[in-house]
């Protein structure tokens, strides 16, 4: 894929970094490096990114983007999202062919995990 003008890297707001680290790692895997003490980049995630010191919150509430993760099992991935300080903030809900739910990670920006995947009987 062509690279030029294509989105390449994200960033997110956090109080407290090491809280970002830890959730995301446990939850999702990623990876850390540090920059100083207010940056922390990421990978493993899909797409790049990193994590600034700031006292904001990415909100759909406020007008942010959403980011939305893909899970092949919604429940399993609320469970750890909740497990590791997590907050559900919009419980598993349908729409055409999907379901999905919102979370807040422990520094309060919110995202939302759907998945194309029928709920498990």
């Amino acid at each position: 894929m062509n690279k030029h003008e294509k989105i390449n890297y994200i960033e997110f707001p956090a109080v407290d970094l090491e809280a970002a680290k830890t959730f995301f790692t446990k939850v999702f895997a990623w990876s850390f490096t540090d920059y100083g003490p207010e940056y922390c980049a990421f990978t493993n995630a899909g797409l790049e990114g990193g994590f600034f010191k700031s006292p904001l919150t990415s909100s759909t509430a406020n007008g942010s983007a959403l980011i939305v993760f893909y899970s092949m099992n919604l429940e399993e991935t609320q469970t750890k999202i909740k497990k590791t300080g997590g907050v559900i903030i919009k419980p598993i809900f349908s729409f055409p062919g999907s379901r999905r739910f919102h979370f807040t990670d422990p520094n309060g920006n919110e995202y939302a995990v759907w998945s194309d995947v029928n709920e498990q009987t």
